[in-house]
């Protein structure tokens, strides 16, 4: 098994098995400020979010090749990312608006709103089953 991180010092996605060998940088062009990331690794997907002059959730293979943006409109300070494996659904949290999003994650179409709060912060989504859990500051 493989793990995944981003470090927005260094605007990278990296990746090194388990016990911490073979760590290589996977992404490195393109990343302004990445801040969570997600992996779909039966479809062999990495998702990501990122903060930066323009705050986007971007798409890549594992390996870091054909690196799309899925969202870049309306969004502000995208915090936790989350899949849901049974409905093939991308689920963001926004720290500025406040809200909790959610897209197809095949195509980044059908984009829904799934919560909206008033100055909630929030840090953290995760979706598992009928649920969706977060976390705020």
């Amino acid at each position: 098994g493989n793990i995944y991180w981003t470090d927005h010092g260094f605007n990278l996605i990296e990746v090194a098995r388990l016990n911490g060998s073979f760590r290589y940088v996977i992404i490195s062009q393109g990343l302004d400020q990445p801040r969570s990331i997600a992996v779909h690794p039966e479809k062999g997907y990495l998702f990501w979010t990122e903060w930066g002059q323009t705050p986007c959730i971007g798409k890549a293979y594992l390996d870091g090749s054909e690196k799309v943006v899925l969202v870049s409109l309306g969004i502000a300070w995208p915090n936790g990312i989350s899949i849901d494996y049974e409905e093939n659904k991308l689920y963001w949290c926004d720290a500025r608006t406040d809200k909790i999003e959610r897209i197809d994650l095949e195509s980044g179409g059908n984009r829904e709103i799934v919560l909206s709060g008033s100055n909630v912060d929030m840090f953290s989504v995760a979706v598992f089953g009928a649920y969706i859990y977060w976390s705020d500051r």
